[in-house]
C-alpha cells in the first residue's frame, strides 16, 4: 500500500500527464482544424479549439 508522500506524486504525475495530453489534443484539432466535442449542463457541444482557454 502506498503511503501519503507516495500517494501525493503520484497524484501529481497523473494530473500532470492529463494536462500535457490536452494540450496535444488542441493542438491536434488546431491543426486539423476541427472541432472538440464537450459536454456542458448535460448538452452536447462543438467548440473551436480556439475558443478553450487552457
Amino acid at each position: 500500500m502506498l503511503d501519503k508522500k507516495e500517494l501525493q506524486d503520484l497524484e501529481e504525475k497523473v494530473s500532470l500527464g492529463l494536462k500535457r495530453a490536452f494540450q496535444k489534443m488542441l493542438e491536434f484539432k488546431k491543426q486539423k482544424k476541427s472541432k472538440v466535442i464537450v459536454s456542458r449542463d448535460g448538452k452536447v457541444m462543438a467548440l473551436d479549439p480556439d475558443e478553450i482557454v487552457s
